[in-house]
């Protein structure tokens, strides 16, 4: 069973939505670095724009949300945390469909993002409100990969710094504890967020549906489109009712809109009674 393998250090295949998620990070950060360089717009100017700060969020930035996670400021932290959601999300588009593993990042995103905002929104509201810091990078979404992993993989060994051998599930609680710690240190605001993202995580894996939350978006619109389809076809068709008795004509249409043939019908109620 894959529960009891031992998942040795190498990077799964460079492929479909893990492929998706780099690239498009790696682009934002060499973006955002030409134009720092060339001194458009001013780079802090927006780095304020697009990275997380809670007090803007609060005022109408709600964009911050999705697009501070492709905000990176140096190139060994934007380095370390890209090979990292290569090997996680790698390891989980193995198992799982990209769109899946798409709203599962995109979920943990999201919850990092709310906790710093909430935790924002606390110390306001209590009177002990600090200078607040911009949320950037991927580390909330990474973290929830990894609770991911940690839950549904739980006895699967990695390989942590190469030599030593250690189960997903502790993997898992290492990290969580070391950000539990960091709370109570300068960077409580990245520390809290990353524990909304493990949380988003967990919450995503209970709730989401089975084929993914973009899965189920998609189809539910589309079942909104064709029920709004069927019922201007039902429409059309009592408006044609009654025109054409109106011209001394019967017409008669099922409940999806489409029209019944009297002569297969009186045939077929013949047949039945003959």
């Amino acid at each position: 069973m894959p529960g009891y393998r031992t998942m040795q250090f190498a990077f799964p295949e460079f492929s479909g939505a893990t492929r998706r998620l780099i690239l498009w990070n790696l682009a934002a950060y060499f973006l955002l670095l030409v134009l720092g360089a060339l001194h458009v717009a001013g780079g802090a100017l927006l780095v304020g724009w697009l990275g997380l700060l809670p007090p803007y969020f609060l005022h109408g930035m709600l964009w911050q949300l999705a697009t501070y996670s492709f905000v990176h400021l140096s190139l060994l932290g934007t380095a370390l945390e890209l090979l990292s959601l290569w090997f996680i999300a790698g390891f989980l588009e193995g198992m799982h469909p990209g769109k899946w593993v798409m709203g599962l990042y995109a979920a943990s995103v999201a919850g990092a993002g709310l906790t710093a905002v909430g935790i924002y929104a606390v110390e306001q509201a209590s009177g002990h409100l600090s200078q607040p810091a911009i949320l950037t990078g991927c580390v909330g979404g990474i973290f929830g990969l990894i609770t991911a992993i940690g839950i549904l993989y739980g006895e699967m060994q990695f390989q942590l710094f190469f030599v030593l051998g250690i189960k997903a599930k502790y993997l898992a609680i290492l990290y969580g504890l070391i950000a539990l710690a960091e709370t109570f240190g300068e960077q409580r605001e990245y520390a809290f967020a990353q524990l909304g993202g493990g949380l988003a995580a967990y919450l995503y894996l209970r709730w989401a549906p089975r084929k993914g939350l973009f899965f189920s978006v998609s189809e539910g619109w589309y079942g909104l489109r064709n029920r709004y389809y069927r019922w201007k076809r039902r429409r059309a068709a009592s408006r044609f009712e009654v025109y054409m008795r109106k011209q001394g004509r019967t017409v008669r249409f099922d409940s999806q809109g489409r029209l019944i043939d009297e002569d297969d019908r009186s045939g077929n109620d013949r047949s039945r009674w003959n």
